[in-house]
């Protein structure tokens, strides 16, 4: 059997499936569980009745494991073999039929031979065996932790891979930021001789003291210095965040709201080709991520 373990610094998907099976005496526990995202943690029981008393159990463990997600818990209870094994002969009450069967069969000679089927219809005779209550328990208890240990294993299998697309991305990001870093003083000059020359026309009709503190305010909207830093700092808390693990994926959606913003900013603040292609990219790259945060718990 599997560890039931948490590893509290695993980044975990909140997709999965778990599986696993416990026999006992009369039959076998069964459970499937499924999780999908969710924006808290939502079990819904599906088992028989004679499980019902185990449900506050069953919940408390399910709590200490997981922190978000919707989840299916599905059990069966399945009887073992075919029909005659679960029949037990009451042997003592055949014996004692018999022997009265003898009896009268001794007083009327003519009497037919007792078919012993005749015996097994008398009331009593066959009964079913009784499921040991508290060993079913048992098993469904076992089966349970195995189902939920496998459904950890894989949301942190699925997780290893989320974790992984998103540095990746992560790193195209820190690309392009740098990019238009190493661009950003050609920007800024070419912006400042386009404006320029196409306001020269207008020097007769405008004061050069108005003129230069307008082509300082233009210079200014036009300097993204500020965004690319926030992106940075973005890009390495995100990196710390996934490096620590555990229940993180509230932490990330908002990151990602923050990405966005100094994306959009970027965008709004594009004078050339350049920044507008860079800020189309650096949206594309954060859908990417917030996409697959969604499925981190």
């Amino acid at each position: 059997m599997a560890s039931n373990k948490v590893h509290n610094d695993c980044v975990r998907s909140m997709t999965a499936f778990g599986r696993a099976e416990a026999p006992y005496a009369t039959g076998t526990a069964t459970w499937e569980l499924r999780s999908v995202n969710h924006r808290y943690l939502e079990p819904l029981f599906r088992q028989p009745e004679t499980a019902r008393p185990l449900e506050s159990q069953l919940r408390e463990k399910l709590r200490k494991q997981l922190a978000r997600g919707k989840v299916e818990l599905t059990l069966s209870l399945k009887a073992t073999g075919s029909e005659s094994a679960s029949l037990e002969v009451n042997r003592e009450l055949i014996r004692a039929l018999a022997q009265a069967a003898d009896s009268v069969a001794a007083e009327l000679p003519n009497t037919a031979p007792l078919n012993p089927l005749e015996l097994l219809q008398w009331p009593g005779a066959i009964a079913e065996l009784q499921t040991d209550a508290e060993q079913q328990a048992q098993a469904i208890l076992a089966a349970f932790d195995e189902a939920l240990c496998q459904l950890n294993a894989n949301r942190e299998r699925e997780g290893a891979e989320l974790r992984k697309f998103i540095e990746t991305r992560l790193q195209r990001v820190e690309e392009q930021v740098a990019r238009v870093r190493e661009l950003l003083p050609q920007i800024l000059q070419a912006q400042r001789e386009k404006l320029r020359g196409r306001l020269e026309e207008l020097l007769a009709e405008l004061d050069r003291d108005r003129l230069e503190q307008e082509m300082v305010f233009l210079a200014q909207k036009a300097d993204v210095d500020e965004e690319l830093d926030r992106l940075d700092a973005h890009v390495a808390e995100t990196r710390r965040v996934l490096k620590g693990g555990g229940p993180i994926g509230r932490r990330l959606d908002f990151l990602m709201q923050e990405f966005n913003r100094e994306a959009n900013t970027l965008s709004s603040k594009s004078a050339v080709t350049d920044t507008t292609q860079a800020a189309v990219e650096l949206k594309v790259l954060i859908e990417q991520m917030r996409e697959q945060v969604q499925n981190i718990e």
